[in-house]
């Protein structure tokens, strides 16, 4: 089943130095963007992470050094990428934990603002755990019949999760063929912050979702532990994060 779109969507997978958003890198992009009208736009970009990878991270997705070592930096490309990504919606796979986070951080530490708050996110991991409970290679060959042979390629990740989600539509008769529906369905919680340590609650107030003040109200904690923001703020937590408790914090003034 084709996606009914009312705006451009663009799918993307990430390879990095590794799995902590605030101290690697971005090394490959790999994007499909699909056009209201069917036309799809693909480009695999790789890039200078500007530090070592590590042998770990190179032998899940085989990018070696060597093989980046001449390209351009992130930093470089920044604002065109910034710029693919504006009035689109954005979806991917286990994106909403893990890959946006990461694209918003890089995007933060090239000085390039983009304001992830306006595009709706459609998370094909989380529509599939809901649904079956398996990882990308499983649901590739649940849905689609194919082994997904370049598996931890950006490339063939992205090209898997968007044939997974048109599967998905033509599978499920209950799944609505509308992106606002499929942001809603593929969202594990609302998140305020990008990486989901903030979310909202039915009252649409901010808790904190981790630590020993889960479930605690954002603005109640900041007003009777006024250090747990300093130690946030100097904590190894993504910017977005830090943004976000800053945010709550002006507020509540």
């Amino acid at each position: 089943m084709e996606l009914k779109l009312k705006k451009p969507i663009i799918f993307f997978d990430l390879e990095t130095t590794g799995l902590n958003i605030t101290q690697d890198r971005i090394i490959e992009i790999s994007i499909i963007k699909i056009m209201p009208n069917g036309e799809e736009i693909e480009r695999t970009l790789r890039f200078n992470p500007e530090m070592p990878i590590p042998a770990e991270s190179t032998a899940v997705h085989h990018i070696t050094n060597e093989d980046v070592a001449n390209c351009r930096t992130f930093k470089m490309v920044a604002k065109e990428l910034a710029k693919s990504f504006e009035g689109c919606d954005i979806a991917g796979f286990n994106s909403t934990r893990f890959d946006i986070p990461m694209l918003d951080q890089e995007f933060q530490r090239a000085g390039v603002k983009f304001d992830f708050t306006k595009p709706r996110f459609i998370d094909v991991q989380t529509i599939f755990h809901k649904k079956e409970q398996r990882n990308l290679v499983a649901a590739y060959k649940f849905y689609c019949n194919k082994d997904l042979t370049e598996a931890h390629s950006a490339s063939a990740d992205t090209r898997a999760t968007y044939e997974v989600l048109k599967a998905q539509l033509d599978r499920y008769e209950d799944l609505p063929n509308d992106m606002e529906a499929l942001a809603d369905f593929s969202c594990q919680n609302r998140n305020v912050d990008l990486a989901g340590r903030v979310i909202y609650n039915d009252q649409k107030q901010e808790i904190i979702n981790f630590g020993k003040y889960k479930g605690r109200l954002v603005s109640e904690v900041l007003a009777q532990d006024p250090g747990y923001y300093g130690w946030i703020m100097q904590g190894d937590f993504p910017q977005n994060t830090k943004d976000v408790f800053t945010n709550i914090k002006l507020r509540s003034k």
